[in-house]
């Protein structure tokens, strides 16, 4: 073979290996050197980069964004102020409409509880004829928080008590094969109504016999959301131990809460009686005896009507 055809042949081997070499040093930031289109890549990222240098911060001046313009404006920014003193009025006048009508301060009071105020209280419901002493605790002139006072009236046994109420009738139902969205809803929907007439009938009676009482809407819905705790034992017993069961359950929270409406409501309404210097025997006591004697009552009866068509 010509050796000049082996020159003529290595000759042009020899200019490739410059051009392989040259792609780590015109691409020092990538990962893998053999990637493909690596001119392209570098001829696009060096047009990019050219177009950063004038605008600073690494973005062209042309693409500056319609909204740092607008920002820029005075006339802008003292719009913006203005805009955002007037959402500060009107969340301050949406708070205090909001309070007025639903007191929300006065909720936080009614949920400060802990578990062993949880505990305590639920045990006091149960069983409460060895209880002494009834009085709520005051300091000045505020009743403490339900968590420092197993006295103090709270919401959240009730609230919790009402919806655990709601659950076990639709178990109960269940059981039965007799569970419908509908029958649940028709439970829930009468038990709040039926508070919602015990607590009118309530504040109308208090109007008519006048009777000066610290006691609040909100006390009324705690004291007589507190039977949902004897439903519940009721109706778990009716279906653990059948009719027996509920019976014998049922007739001791009925009795247990009795008691509780009995001692606690006498200390809100015969209390004032006697602080205003009205007899003992005077016609106005007895009204509010009655009355005290009536809202204690009504609790077994409620808490039967409730439950005695879950239990079969």
């Amino acid at each position: 073979m010509n050796p000049g055809g082996l020159a003529a042949v290595g000759t042009p081997r020899q200019r490739k290996w410059p051009s392989k070499r040259r792609v780590p040093v015109s691409q020092p930031g990538m990962a893998d050197p053999h990637q493909l289109f690596d001119d392209t890549s570098s001829a696009q990222s060096r047009g990019y980069g050219a177009q950063r240098v004038p605008g600073g911060l690494g973005y062209p001046a042309a693409s500056a964004s319609p909204q740092g313009a607008f920002l820029a404006d005075p006339v802008s920014n003292m719009a913006m102020a203005y805009g955002s003193s007037l959402a500060a009025q009107g969340k301050e006048l949406v708070d205090k409409n909001i309070d007025r009508f639903i007191p929300v301060t006065k909720l936080k009071y009614y949920f400060a509880v802990d578990t062993m105020y949880v505990g305590k209280k639920l045990g006091l419901l149960v069983f409460p004829y060895l209880h002494q002493d009834w009085e709520v605790q005051y300091q000045q002139d505020t009743p403490v928080a339900p968590r420092f006072d197993v006295n103090a009236p709270d919401l959240y046994i009730p609230a919790m008590a009402f919806i655990t109420y709601v659950l076990v009738a639709g178990l109960a139902l269940g059981t039965q094969d007799r569970f419908s969205p509908d029958l649940l809803g028709l439970q829930a929907s009468s038990a709040l109504a039926w508070l919602t007439v015990e607590v009118l009938a309530i504040l109308l009676s208090l109007y008519l016999i006048t009777v000066n009482t610290d006691l609040s809407t909100i006390d009324l819905v705690a004291f007589l959301g507190y039977k949902y705790v004897g439903m519940i034992g009721g109706v778990l017993m009716g279906l653990l131990f059948g009719k027996i069961g509920y019976y014998l359950v049922l007739g001791w929270c009925c009795v247990s809460i009795f008691v509780f409406m009995i001692r606690t409501l006498r200390l809100k309404i015969l209390a004032e009686a006697a602080a205003e210097g009205i007899p003992v025997r005077g016609a106005r006591n007895q009204l509010r005896m009655y009355l005290t004697m009536a809202v204690a009552a009504a609790q077994p009866l409620l808490m039967y009507w409730l439950t005695f068509h879950l239990v079969r």
